[in-house]
């Protein structure tokens, strides 16, 4: 089962995430298939990048987004 979730890549006290499409066992900042987005939550407003095509092809094969990637898609209207 694939999963739609964040990993986290930023240094200490600096989060920064990319938005990963990865194996649902697998551990947060383990090996992904595709980086499908990024969120950086410093920037005011927070920013997030999607890209919509990608993601709506990853839902369509069986994947299931995160509860926080879900409200990054209702926010943006993606799914």
């Amino acid at each position: 089962m694939l999963a739609i979730r964040l990993a986290r890549i930023g240094k200490t006290k600096k989060p920064f995430y990319r938005v990963v499409v990865i194996d649902k066992r697998r551990p947060r900042n383990g090996r992904f298939v595709e980086v499908v987005g990024t969120y950086d939550p410093l920037k005011k407003p927070a920013e997030v990048k999607l890209k919509a095509e990608r993601i709506q092809y990853w839902i369509g094969c069986g994947a299931q987004p995160s509860d926080t990637v879900r409200s990054f898609l209702r926010n943006q209207k993606i799914a």
